[in-house]
């Protein structure tokens, strides 16, 4: 199981808030070698993989009344454009995409993402330009005070925002894991019930937005039962309402776990039989039958009349509800409803609110502030030499505090700053404005990230794993490649080390290998595979993603036959590189399977070679100690 060490925390996060706030109610082709200095004036050849004959029009997220088509967006993203050459370094696998998108077929919401970066690019682009006329003394009607663009928390604590039975709060740059949404209310009115929705960003040409939470308290119970109820679910414009999930859950053998927690805690709806029913108040059913006393009451979190404390936490498979300080519920993100896409909190019914916090948000750093600043930029790659490995790490749009923990630790190793092994992020475009300004700045200010030309979702990360290899063989000549994840922690010196003994230059795949790994069948699974992506009982061997490595022939094989459109398209990054290296296999490559136990995938151990799931203050941890003890030591061991 993963290590999740913040669930006991979520108790003292409530507790901690309730404090807080209760003071405060109260007071290239693989032969080129460098990139071409700008994009094509035609766009019309990478247009063709819009098979539909009409491509559906959109609205112009800047003029409501504006309608242009899917096919102008698209446009959008290889248009010529006047960029610097730091703006350039941003964009050398960028342009590749030009032709490979024309194979994104066999992946998940892949037109979509790509129509949606089209309108986002647009919008970043009449910024940037807003940005060098002010700069050059013309003035901008768009311009921006200089205000942090994303904050780390937002509070309402006027009662008067909270009218009509509808509140909503906008979340200006998406959540991040860690991030939380507490509110403190009294269920009331007539019914005492209410909902909870986590909505994304309205996708154009939909009337609403898709809902990535929707939590839905029945206090009086509904149409399946009259005891009180919790109903967790999602919706979008494509396929409407999801599978329901209920707490307490009809089927208690069929609860599962998300985060190590349960999805419906087993004591909701169960005999509370801590204390006396007499003494019992604000966790009690009102359906009790016979005389008051006769039995124990049933435990519900939530009750009319009474105040509660509920928190929304952002974990690493879902989301978890805690009330009062105790886990209530949890519920798995599902296909293109992941946390990064929240724009807003939207909480409505009969319930009379106090406050409402989110914290833990997304936030970059103000480079007026950062110290360090010259020693975070990437060094320059070597010219005319080649690099022993390449490392390309999967990052999102907004989590710029990942980031910057990287670039603060392991970025920091002799072989890093000296140009051996080079370092890239590969990061998707946001559907919001501000995280893209935010991530367009960053590129420019530390030269190490890759812009990619689609809004990122979970099931395009194959695409990114494409593009590693692309900037591995392409605008460096790396011996070895490596994928890695933002919240990995990664012994550079050891990883090299580790390649040195193996001494294999060719058919090798390097990490934690999986020989007998079966798909995933459940529908309502983020890995989900149907038996038409994957037919078969088992994966080929494979490697965890959160650190592997490949030798360069593979990579460069990767990018060619993706180049021809003859590539599998996966969504299980790490999965489908073992299906290529098995087809390669199949065509006469001698695979090498070199498996390294010291890659864990679950969390930390000591002796790591690669530690995940690595939050930005345990990623500092870990330096800090390799630094002091010169041993590969957790931030828990002694």
């Amino acid at each position: 199981m993963k290590l999740k060490r913040w669930s006991g925390g979520a108790v003292i996060l409530s507790l901690f808030t309730l404090l807080v706030l209760r003071y405060g109610i109260l007071e290239n082709p693989l032969a080129e070698m460098s990139f071409r200095g700008s994009f094509s004036h035609n766009t019309s050849d990478h247009l063709h993989w819009l098979s539909v004959a009409d491509p559906p029009s959109v609205q112009n997220p800047e003029n409501g009344s504006q309608v242009i088509s899917a096919d102008i967006l698209v446009s959008n993203l290889f248009t010529l454009r006047n960029f610097s050459n730091r703006e350039l370094l941003s964009l050398q696998t960028w342009n590749h995409f030009e032709h490979l998108i024309s194979h994104g077929q066999g992946l998940p919401h892949a037109i979509e993402a790509i129509k949606e970066a089209g309108a986002a690019w647009k919008n970043l682009m009449g910024s940037v330009e807003d940005e060098k006329l002010s700069a050059s003394g013309n003035g901008s009607t768009r311009q921006k005070a200089k205000e942090k663009q994303c904050p780390y928390s937002i509070r309402r604590m006027n009662a008067s925002e909270f009218v009509n039975g509808s509140f909503k709060l906008n979340i200006p740059c998406g959540l991040v894991q860690g991030s939380s949404i507490t509110f403190i209310g009294t269920p009331d009115g007539l019914l005492g019930n209410f909902r909870i929705d986590l909505t994304g960003t309205t996708v154009p040409g939909e009337p609403d937005p898709p809902i990535v939470l929707h939590y839905n308290v029945r206090l009086h119970g509904d149409k399946i039962t009259d005891d009180p109820v919790i109903v967790q679910n999602t919706w979008t414009a494509g396929n409407d309402w999801g599978s329901e999930e209920r707490c307490p859950s009809p089927d208690p053998k069929s609860i599962k776990k998300v985060d190590d927690l349960e999805q419906c805690s087993t004591t909701v709806g169960k005999d509370d039989k801590r204390l006396p029913a007499s003494s019992r108040h604000s966790n009690i059913s009102k359906h009790s039958p016979g005389k008051e006393g006769a039995k124990p009451r049933r435990y519900f979190p939530f009750k009319q009349g009474y105040l509660a404390i509920a928190t929304l936490r952002v974990g690493v498979e879902g989301l978890q509800m805690t009330v009062d300080g105790k886990h209530v519920t949890s519920f798995a993100y599902r296909e293109s409803l992941e946390p990064w896409l929240v724009s807003e909190v939207r909480i409505s019914g009969d319930i009379n609110l106090i406050s409402v916090l989110a914290s833990g948000l997304p936030t970059s750093e103000d480079l007026e502030h950062v110290i360090d600043l010259e020693l975070l930029k990437s060094p320059p790659l070597p010219m005319h030499k080649a690099v022993s490995l390449f490392i390309g790490v999967v990052s999102t749009a907004n989590n710029f505090k990942r980031r910057m923990a990287v670039r603060r630790t392991w970025m920091q190793y002799d072989a890093v700053r000296s140009g051996a092994v080079a370092v890239r992020f590969f990061v998707g475009l946001h559907k919001n404005e501000m995280v893209n300004e935010e991530l367009w700045n960053e590129a420019r200010t530390y030269g190490d990230i890759q812009l990619m030309p689609f809004v990122d979702y979970y099931s395009l990360i194959t695409w990114k794993t494409v593009a590693i290899c692309i900037y591995g063989t392409s605008s460096v000549s790396a011996k070895y490649v490596m994928k890695t994840d933002d919240d990995s922690f990664v012994r550079v010196d050891e990883v090299l080390a580790s390649l040195d003994r193996a001494n294999l230059t060719q058919g090798l795949l390097y990490g934690r290998i999986n020989s007998d790994a079966q798909p995933h069948r459940n529908p309502e699974s983020k890995w989900y595979i149907s038996p038409e992506e994957w037919p078969e009982e088992i994966y080929p061997p494979w490697a965890h993603g959160p650190g592997y490595v490949v030798s360069q022939d593979i990579a460069k094989a990767v990018y060619k036959l993706h180049k021809k459109g003859l590539l599998k398209l996966f969504k299980l990054e790490d999965v489908a590189m073992g299906i290529w290296i098995a087809e390669l296999k199949k065509r006469g490559l001698n695979v090498n399977y070199v498996k390294e136990e010291r890659v864990y995938v679950e969390g930390c151990e000591a002796g790591y070679v690669v530690a995940h799931y690595q939050e930005p203050r345990e990623m500092l941890c870990l330096w800090d100690k390799l630094q002091d003890t010169k041993q590969a030591m957790c931030c828990g061991d002694i």
